[in-house]
């Protein structure tokens, strides 16, 4: 249980959609799909699949150089991402300045696109000559949150966790934690990440990524559906601007929602397979967190990124804790899974269901698969009063989290 009441009261997201949540929140309820195909996966031997899902509507020229130069794509999304948030909560530089607002942003890596240009360049000859004296800014583990602060004039805490699909649930939950704690009033908190050819990769030679809907990409990733066939990777930013309640009230800030749970914990069993007990327990972690009983639950936004295995032990999970009686989706169909950035995203768009009193399907959802039957299929627009969700992400290497946000009431 936090300590301190925590609340969001700015959002910023880049996203296939564009910038900003206008875009995204239009996209999501007009059932549109971010995935397209990619030409250049084509040339890349063994590649199978030809799709992902792209952030559109960013200009990275809009930072000043002095910082761009440090900056790869995954660290243009993340400052975009934080300066609109930090707009949203109406921040005033002395309280990005001041010391007690730190940021909490992470990514699945170092940027993989500057990784492969340096090494291709060292390979051909030995060389170092070709070196820029900004590569190690664009490659270190934190530079999305270092790059974030140095933009804004960032002087509290930085933390960069690093847990490849639930690294921006991992960066929230602990931003709460740390004002939960009384150690900063202010958060900047998300994830970012770009695409490379290597991340679909990885997932290809696991044979858990989409190849079956190369010529209709909107057709895919199809999460809890008969015929889904896989992951398609994405990018992008979301970031959250969470304070105390009592810095909220004090400024007149309009307060999105509020944050009263947050668990994570470790599935040692299998560092590839998800284990859907381990998940439930997770759950149920975040339930007790936030005081919280299942039945109080009005929506579950699953993390279901459309692998086999996945699915089906979210889905026990989901019935274990929930029943058949929560509504549950996941977003991946229409955003694709944009790694350490989708747990932001996701609780972005989370954050706008309970605004606006309004449940989003899950997208290509057409035929459920009977091993994922057991959970209550959002199927269409549902609009109804939304006061609690349960966000979900797990990602390898046998990580789960869970967060609990709330309708705000005094």
């Amino acid at each position: 249980m936090l300590l301190r009441r925590v609340v969001v009261t700015g959002m910023g997201v880049v996203s296939p959609f564009g910038r900003g949540m206008e875009n995204l929140m239009d996209a999501l309820l007009a059932g549109k799909s971010g995935v397209v195909r990619v030409p250049a996966l084509a040339e890349i031997k063994g590649m199978r699949t030809r799709v992902a899902a792209l952030a559109t509507g960013v200009d990275p020229m809009e930072i000043p150089r002095k910082f761009r130069r440090s900056m790869s794509s995954m660290s243009v999304f993340a400052t975009l991402a934080a300066q609109d948030a930090a707009q949203m909560a109406g921040l005033s530089e002395a309280q990005l300045r001041g010391g007690r607002l730190g940021v909490s942003v992470g990514s699945t890596t170092g940027s993989p696109q500057t990784m492969q240009d340096f090494f291709r360049d060292f390979s051909a000859d030995n060389s170092l000559e070709k070196m820029k004296s900004t590569l190690f800014f664009h490659i270190m583990n934190h530079s999305c949150a270092s790059n974030v602060a140095q933009v804004l004039g960032v002087t509290g805490r930085i933390l960069a966790p690093a847990a490849a699909c639930s690294t921006s649930s991992h960066a929230v939950g602990y931003a709460a934690e740390t004002i939960g704690l009384g150690k900063q009033d202010f958060m900047l908190c998300g994830g970012a990440d770009e695409f490379h050819p290597l991340t679909s990769g990885t997932f290809d030679i696991m044979n858990a990524a989409s190849t079956a809907f190369n010529d209709s990409p909107t057709s895919t990733p199809r999460p809890f559906d008969r015929d889904r066939d896989g992951i398609v990777c994405g990018e992008g930013s979301g970031i959250l601007l969470l304070e105390s309640l009592e810095s909220a009230l004090g400024r007149g800030a309009s307060v999105l929602a509020e944050i009263t749970g947050f668990a994570t914990n470790s599935d040692p069993a299998s560092i590839a397979n998800p284990n859907s007990a381990s998940i439930a327990d997770c759950m149920r972690l975040a339930l007790a967190d936030a005081e919280l009983d299942a039945s109080q639950v009005d929506y579950v936004n699953a993390h279901a990124t459309a692998t086999q295995q996945g699915d089906i032990a979210e889905c026990g999970a989901i019935a274990d804790v929930f029943g058949s009686r929560t509504p549950t989706s996941s977003l991946k169909g229409h955003l694709g899974h944009a790694m350490a950035a989708s747990g932001s995203l996701e609780l972005a768009a989370c954050i706008e269901m309970i605004r606006r009193g309004v449940l989003i399907p899950t997208l290509n959802l057409d035929n459920i698969d009977p091993l994922c039957a057991g959970v209550a299929h959002q199927r269409g627009i549902g609009e109804r009063p939304v006061n609690a969700v349960i966000k979900n992400n797990f990602a390898l290497g046998g990580v789960n989290s869970s967060i609990i946000l709330r309708r705000y009431q005094q």
